[in-house]
């Protein structure tokens, strides 16, 4: 169960992916679901994954462990 509710909190992000929000427009490029390895690298005890994203328009690079909403939207889906 832990598993799947992980997998809908992530959403449809894989690399490659690109998807956009209130936040921005952004291509993942990791999805970490290792809860270790999520709470080391957001500094957060409660974290169960990280993703990796570009933020397309400013061109930085950081990890998210904000979970997929009703306005996150995928702009292009990528088979890897």
């Amino acid at each position: 169960m832990a598993a799947e509710t992980t997998a809908s909190e992530i959403g449809p992000r894989t690399p490659g992916m690109v998807y956009d929000n209130a936040s921005g427009m952004f291509r993942v490029l990791e999805v970490v679901t290792a809860p270790s390895e999520a709470r080391r690298i957001l500094r957060r005890n409660a974290a169960k994954f990280a993703v990796l994203v570009r933020d397309l328009h400013a061109g930085t690079e950081h990890y998210t462990g904000a979970v997929w909403t009703g306005s996150d939207r995928v702009l292009k889906a990528v088979n890897v």
